[in-house]
């Protein structure tokens, strides 16, 4: 699988220094479909950076695989966090996955440039980890001439680099991962059959810090059900709409972030009409510019079977939660419904393919039991005791069957753990591999 000759960038922007980075991005063309070399490309984006004091020097090369799915890699400011910790070895790529940023971004309305329904939703199956993979090991002969690179997987980049270590682990020289190791064999309802109660959990922690919040969260739901209030792009802000903010609630800011959102409604006498408040909630919700985190969540999980809606009839079990049973009364967490491509404008476009999509029964292997169980790659992970994305049992279950993979399991951090502490969570994960 891997690519044996360097294969040169569409284009490359000039090397610009800043903050002690030395920063450059390039564009590579790429197969759509990797097992169709000679069909439709895409583009892929991928961003080096360099140590202003090593930029000469011939290090190895550590790549970040961003969380999602569907968010593009972070735009580097300076040489803090983990960015700083690593710089410190390593010369870092952060390659925007495909469909994200300026790797052919996906957006309904370039989507629809690809037919029918059925079409959209056979050119998104070309966008899971499985790709990612492939598109990493295209790029990985410019870099490096061959050699294997290290790569850093958050969340749902864990669940790439689990990828590369069953697929291709000849290209990896060390994996790490950060929040995101997923189960082998689970199904999507298997993931939300353990999320759902850690959600609840969160919810209860939550109260118990704000205990005015649950108040407050319920007068709000009351006045989004009796009012007709719309956002900024006309969407009308229901209560399920609402519910999105739960993404939030397992980082370690995510408490004071949702009880700050609460306040600024109750400051106001228009309530969630307060236009402030409505700004506030915009920048809290980004699904509708990253459009495959929700067109292709559940099927992050799936294999060789449909994830039909699995949060949806999960829900079901859970009263109070978005289309459980009984009146709302707890906000939506990690969870995709139906609801978001009839009530969010910007996925609309995207409905029937996401319906299709959760059909779909024939979906390809992930993992490779067989070979992460013949793992000689050096590996070390931090799993989050208290994850509401990626719960720790599942994680837990598939580490053991890696020979080689080093966990640290630390109730100390959120699922963000690598955003708010990284220079301590990749120190730590490092001093793992070499020891």
């Amino acid at each position: 699988m891997s690519s044996p000759s360097p294969r040169a960038p569409l284009r490359s922007d000039p090397p610009a220094e800043s903050s002690g980075l030395v920063v450059r991005g390039h564009w590579f063309e790429a197969p759509l479909d990797h097992a169709d070399p000679s069909g439709p490309t895409i583009e892929l984006f991928a961003r080096e950076v360099r140590a202003v004091e090593a930029q000469e020097d011939q290090r190895p090369w550590l790549v970040f695989l961003q969380g999602g799915p569907g968010y593009e890699a972070p735009r580097p400011t300076d040489a803090g966090g983990w960015l700083g910790r690593a710089l410190e070895e390593f010369h870092v790529l952060l390659p925007d996955q495909r469909g994200t940023g300026l790797s052919t971004p996906i957006q309904g309305d370039r989507l629809a440039m690809q037919g029918n329904a059925a079409e959209q939703a056979r050119y998104l199956t070309h966008f899971r980890s499985d790709s990612i993979v492939r598109d990493c090991e295209h790029l990985r002969p410019h870099f490096t001439g061959g050699s294997p690179w290290t790569v850093l997987g958050q969340s749902y980049g864990g669940f790439c680099t689990l990828r590369y270590l069953s697929s291709a682990p000849e290209g990896l020289s060390g994996a790490l991962f950060t929040g995101g190791i997923p189960g082998l064999r689970v199904t999507a309802h298997d993931v939300y059959t353990h999320a759902y109660p850690i959600c609840l959990r969160k919810h209860e922690e939550w109260f118990q810090r704000y205990p005015e919040d649950e108040a407050g969260l319920a007068g709000l739901y009351a006045q989004l059900r009796e009012e007709d209030i719309r956002l900024t792009d006309g969407d009308r802000l229901s209560p399920n709409r609402f519910s999105m903010v739960g993404l939030g609630l397992g980082m370690s800011d995510g408490f004071e972030n949702l009880h700050y959102l609460l306040e600024l409604a109750g400051a106001s006498p228009a309530g969630a009409a307060d236009r402030a408040f409505l700004r506030a909630y915009e920048r809290t919700i980004l699904h509708d510019h990253h459009p495959i985190f929700a067109v292709l969540h559940e099927a992050c999980y799936t294999q060789e079977n449909a994830s039909n809606w699995a949060a949806q009839r999960v829900a079901a079990e859970f009263p109070g939660f978005p289309e459980g049973p009984g009146p709302l009364r707890y906000l939506n967490g990690e969870m995709i419904h139906p609801f978001m491509f009839e009530e969010i404008s910007a996925l609309c476009p995207l409905a029937e393919a996401a319906h299709l999509l959760a059909a779909k029964t024939d979906w390809p292997q992930l993992y490779d039991p067989t070979a992460l169980a013949k793992n000689t790659v050096p590996a070390a992970a931090a799993v989050y005791a208290n994850d509401m994305y990626v719960p720790r049992d599942l994680s837990m279950a598939t580490a053991d069957q890696i020979p080689g993979l080093k966990t640290w399991v630390t109730d100390e951090l959120e699922h963000n753990g690598l955003r708010a502490q990284g220079r301590r969570v990749l120190d730590r994960l490092l001093g793992m591999l070499a020891t």
